[in-house]
Order: structure tokens, then sequence, then C-alpha cells
């Protein structure tokens, strides 16, 4: 969840999935200090291809609407893309952190996929704030830690210094 937005309970919603377009659910699942809570939606509008203004059933106050800044949101299982086996949405892995496995230093985390093109690339913030693309081709992928929200990478020489 993004921030609130005005004085009666809406929230900006950022997503990076196409759930949208794929379902009519009637719930959102966040989660609130570790917990998965669902919340009930009222009402939802766009802003952009990947943000939303959301009001939920119960959250009537800016204040309430704070509690739920930055938390995850997840939907029903059901819901999820049709993948084959061993096959993961490549946004499912923001928010995980990349190491380069050569020297085990943090590359930064994972903030977005760029789609735009036929080679898609991680958007990856930086430890000092500034920001990387890495392209997100298998070969360079050594292995993740989903427990862990690591993907640890074996990258070209002089890729992190373009």
């Amino acid at each position: 969840m993004g921030k609130a937005h005005g004085l009666k309970g809406e929230i900006n919603f950022q997503f990076t999935d196409d759930v949208w377009d794929r379902t009519d659910s009637d719930y959102i699942i966040c989660e609130v200090d570790g917990i998965l809570v669902p919340f009930f939606i009222e009402e939802y509008r766009f802003r952009s291809d990947s943000t939303a203004i959301m009001k939920l059933e119960d959250i009537d106050s800016i204040e309430a609407a704070q509690m739920l800044v930055n938390c995850n949101v997840f939907f029903e299982k059901k819901y999820q893309e049709e993948l084959g086996e061993d096959e993961v949405s490549l946004h499912y892995f923001i928010g995980f952190k990349m190491v380069d496995g050569d020297n085990d230093q943090e590359i930064g985390t994972i903030t977005d996929i760029d789609d735009n093109t036929d080679n898609w690339l991680f958007i990856v913030e930086r430890p000092d704030g500034s920001e990387v693309m890495i392209p997100a081709h298998e070969e360079f992928i050594t292995e993740i830690k989903q427990e862990e929200k690591l993907m640890i990478m074996d990258l070209p020489i002089g890729l992190l210094e373009l």
C-alpha cells in the first residue's frame, strides 16, 4: 500500500501485477504486523496503469489509513496467474535483496521490473539510494532464497559500473 489519500481513509494503492484485469475480488489481504488481515473493498478508481485510489470498509480516517501504509497486499491464490511448473512471474521478486555472489556484496533491493521491451530488467535501488538496471536473465541468477527474500547473482564484470 502506498500513502494515505485525503481525509476519509482512502489509500493510494500501488500494484505490480495485472490482477485487476483478471478478477473482481471483493477483498484484499494486507500483512499488518506480520498477520494477514482481509479488508473488503468499498470502491477503487485507477490513477494510472500501476496506481489506484482505494477505499476499504471500516477504514474511515486518515489515521486508520496510515496503519496500512507500506503493508504488503495479497489476493487469494486462485487469482494467481497460471504459470508452468518452476515458472514465476518476475514481479514476484520485487522487494528481494540482490547480492553479487562472487564477493557477497549487496547490490540493492529490487523495486520494479521494466518489461517494456523483450529484454526485461530488474530495477534495483542501491544502498546509496541510486538506481541500477540489471538484465533479468536466468543465466545471471545463481540462487534464490525465498524465505530470506534474497537473489544471488553472477553478473558480468563491469555491469554495475555502467
